[in-house]
């Protein structure tokens, strides 16, 4: 990595997904010159450490971007919406966590395994894909690249944090009131916004973000559109079902590709997953060996098992796919683009 330092923003510190920038910032060594802390006017003022040093939290305004070289967003999207541009005004590089710019024509939609040269064609805001997207890619770029493929059904088992801290609160204090024999409230998932509340501890609820029109859920039309986006691939065939389940980090997927070229092996598919960056293949049935959320968490690398050969279709697999969301799925996503960016003097 360059020799060079920069000043670095984190734009909702204090979240789930900010607390992860930082602790993977301080992790990676990132070569940070000046660091700021930025937040809603609720959370201004509170203290946060990094490095063994106390910061302030400031609250994030279009000045708070005087001077800053490169802007980690994740504090929502009416939030990236509003500040975004105002960093990039004033010479920033954004690299934004929320949906609000990844579907916008000329934003990069980057996960570095997959389209790292995307990030070169920046007009100073990059957009992290959705976490679920994220490590989907991740897995299939290697079986697309070498063998082909033309349709995706993919169905997630996804952790509650991927709802924010106040979901994960409300698991807890469901469970206990679960084993207490006492009533369930419910007042996050699947949507805070949404009308209806339902209970997720020792339940699944099949709805990740609001209904659009066609009947599937904004979630499952991002994993369907961004995955298009980032494989420049707009005629691959992406179906997905998202579903919420009551534990705390991690997102497990059941995926289904169809590819392209004739006569390939579960151990072809076994041999390009060992050998894909940022890939840990877990898969021998004999010796019960498969990721889980449990064993995903906490770990940089998309975790794949379970490959098989469909029983119909001589072209199709089944791969299961597993990853800490708030890391690659968010948090070290964002900051493996702001590495790619230094090394290659893209800012």
């Amino acid at each position: 990595m360059s020799e060079t330092t920069y000043n670095v923003a984190v734009v909702g510190a204090t979240g789930a997904v900010g607390q992860k920038m930082l602790e993977t910032l301080e992790e990676r060594n990132f070569p940070i010159k000046e660091l700021t802390l930025l937040s809603s006017s609720r959370s201004a003022g509170l203290k946060m450490t990094f490095k063994g040093k106390e910061y302030t939290l400031q609250e994030a305004k279009p000045e708070s971007f005087e001077k800053i070289d490169i802007a980690l967003f994740s504090a929502g999207g009416s939030i990236s919406k509003q500040l975004a541009p105002e960093a990039v005004k004033r010479g920033a590089v954004v690299i934004d966590n929320t949906s609000a710019f990844r579907m916008t024509e000329g934003v990069p939609l980057v996960v570095p395994e997959v389209n790292e040269e995307d990030i070169r064609n920046h007009q100073g805001i990059i957009a992290n894909p959705n976490c679920s997207t994220i490590q989907m890619v991740a897995a299939l770029e290697p079986v697309r690249k070498s063998l082909g493929m033309k349709r995706v059904i993919v169905s997630t088992y996804q952790a509650v944090s991927g709802a924010g801290n106040e979901a994960a609160d409300e698991l807890r204090e469901q469970s206990q009131s679960f084993l207490n024999g006492e009533e369930l409230e419910a007042n996050i998932l699947p949507v805070k916004g949404d009308k209806q509340h339902y209970p997720i501890a020792f339940n699944a609820l099949p709805q990740i973000d609001v209904f659009q029109d066609n009947g599937y859920t904004f979630e499952e039309m991002k994993m369907i559109n961004e995955t298009k986006k980032i494989m420049h691939a707009p005629d691959l065939s992406v179906a997905a079902t998202c579903v919420r389940l009551p534990f705390f980090t991690s997102h497990a997927e059941s995926v289904y590709v169809e590819v392209e070229k004739e006569g390939v092996s579960v151990e072809e598919i076994k041999q390009l997953m060992e050998e894909a960056p940022g890939i840990t293949l877990e898969d021998d049935p004999s010796a019960q060996s498969y990721p889980t959320p449990l064993s995903a968490a906490g770990k940089r690398d998309v975790f794949v098992g379970r490959i098989r050969k469909d029983l119909d279709d001589e072209k199709g697999f089944h791969l299961w796919v597993v990853s800490d969301n708030l890391l690659k799925g968010a948090a070290w996503n964002s900051v493996q683009i702001a590495e790619r960016l230094v090394a290659n003097q893209w800012l």
